[in-house]
């Protein structure tokens, strides 16, 4: 008679199915990867692929926030009208 376990120690167990990971590449050029790197130290977040999520999140939930589309519909309008009188640009 054997102690050892049918299956090893800390490893996943699959109830028949393996989770599907969804993945992909993401290139910066120099300027990006300084900005991220500012909003990664923002963060407080030392690994890029947490930061990358993390992130996103966190313009998820601006971009849905009632007050933030409420100044982006202004903002967005104000582009508008100016592309409609011939403003170009808006310093």
């Amino acid at each position: 008679m054997s102690l050892k376990p049918e299956k090893p120690n800390f490893e996943r167990q699959h109830l028949g199915f393996k989770p599907k990971l969804d993945t992909f590449t993401i290139r910066f050029n120099d300027i990006e990867r300084k900005e991220f790197d500012i909003a990664r130290k923002q963060i407080k977040q030392p690994k890029d692929s947490t930061a990358l999520k993390q992130l996103a999140w966190i313009g998820i939930n601006v971009l849905q926030d009632q007050k933030i589309a409420k100044y982006l519909e202004i903002i967005l309008g104000n582009l508008r009208k100016n592309k409609e009188r011939g403003i170009i640009d808006f310093d």
